[in-house]
């Protein structure tokens, strides 16, 4: 076991930026003791590649705040905790929207099995897709409707990405250290668990198992792995070499996947003095999708630059929002229909010295009480097929419902 954080006394920040206790917000259940110990009571969790980090014990929440205020906020943050203090947790689709970021008293990364742990029997779910899928299918439509009116106009929109919830409902609370170990076991994905500000007196918490890092960090060395293009894996082997080969293929999802790859390059190069692609586009995997991905790497000019400042300014990529950024985000409230909140944010870490890692929350859910909202979206671009991405979404519904032991089903997602 390795004691990442202490937090040390130094003087203190003013009063309103400073971290408040977390006292009314509670924290995590115990994920499991076993593979870490000291692991009960954990105020944040993420696990990737058979290592996990948490935060336990008594725990503070920093002042909430939108994206251009997250420097100032930390800043007096770790001016009060200290360098070796580490701070975790979510950043909303809204830039201008508060996040949920919190201290926890220790954070401990530690060895974690990969190992299957059996998803309770489904019963007792109710499902309620919003929109439906022929209501999906509608706003696809219109989006691809609306890009070829501004095509080729200055700023025009090249690329929207357009998403839909699945609204499940249990008789049972759900077992959410459970819930965490099932979306553990692919070794492709980093499983996070953070907590949210209660609803209504009901405690929330974000969970997901995520494929797509969007900006880590250590000393001067950054990197990211941007996802966009997507197919469906299948049980078939012969099946499933189609469909990767046919998504390596698919010149509409090559031009979408190249679109987030220009935008994090652009957006990254000013703060590094080297920037490189080392194996260029290639084909990536979780258990239940093919991925294009583009493996990005990096060195900084100033080594201290904080992994959490890098994350939210290239949030949100094209990845989970368009081309360009400020107009898909405008159609994306038109079209979708209901407030993304944490959805297509980013979740993660970084500690003092700036260093730290921050995923894009998909593959993920809104976790209350006995209700999961899940959520899944699909990248448009001109040359789309509505039907098509509808059926991604689906696809994509399918690594949450597994993990909450719901039938992934055609007709349960639609």
């Amino acid at each position: 076991m390795n004691v990442l954080a202490r937090p040390t006394v130094r003087p203190p920040a003013p009063a309103s930026l400073r971290p408040a206790p977390l006292r009314a917000f509670g924290a995590l259940p115990a994920l499991d003791p076993a593979p870490c110990p000291g692991a009960a009571g954990s105020v944040f969790a993420f696990q990737s590649r058979g290592r996990l980090l948490h935060g336990t014990g008594a725990a503070a929440a920093l002042p909430r705040g939108a994206a251009d205020t997250l420097g100032a906020r930390l800043d007096a943050f770790f001016g009060e905790a200290g360098r070796e203090a580490v701070v975790a947790g979510a950043l909303p689709f809204d830039r201008g929207a508060g996040d949920c970021l919190w201290q926890a008293a220790e954070a401990v990364r530690c060895a974690a099995p990969l190992s299957p742990v059996p998803a309770a029997p489904g019963q007792g779910w109710q499902l309620v897709p919003e929109p439906s899928a022929e209501g999906y299918a509608a706003s696809v439509q219109k989006a691809l409707a609306q890009m070829a009116v501004e095509a080729g106009q200055p700023g025009g929109l090249r690329k929207i990405v357009l998403s839909r919830s699945l609204l499940a409902t249990a008789d049972h609370a759900i077992d959410l250290p459970a819930l965490f170990r099932r979306l553990a076991v692919d070794p492709a994905v980093t499983a996070f668990l953070v907590p949210l500000l209660p609803r209504d007196g009901v405690p929330r918490v974000m969970a997901g198992a995520t494929p797509e890092l969007l900006l880590a960090k250590s000393g001067a060395r950054i990197s990211s792995h941007p996802l966009a293009g997507s197919a469906r894996r299948r049980a078939d082997l012969a099946e499933d070499a189609a469909a990767a080969a046919g998504l390596a293929a698919s010149g509409k999802d090559r031009r979408e996947h190249a679109l987030v790859v220009e935008f994090i390059l652009d957006t990254l190069a000013p703060f590094c003095r080297r920037l490189f692609r080392p194996e260029g586009m290639a084909l990536a995997s979780t258990a239940s999708m093919w991925h294009l991905g583009t493996r990005i790497k990096g060195d900084l000019k100033d080594p201290d630059h904080s992994a959490a400042l890098l994350a939210a300014t290239l949030h949100p990529t094209p990845a989970v929002c368009g081309v360009p950024r400020a107009a898909a985000a405008r159609h994306i409230g038109t079209l979708e229909g209901y407030d993304r909140d944490f959805y297509a944010g980013t979740a993660g870490w970084c500690d003092g010295r700036g260093d730290g890692a921050w995923y894009v929350t998909i593959r993920c859910a809104e976790i209350s009480g006995a209700t999961a909202r899940l959520y899944a979206g699909a990248g448009i671009v001109p040359g789309s097929d509505p039907q098509a991405e509808t059926e991604e979404t689906a696809a994509k519904f399918g690594a949450l419902l597994n993990a909450l032991g719901i039938a992934a089903t055609p007709g349960a997602r639609s």
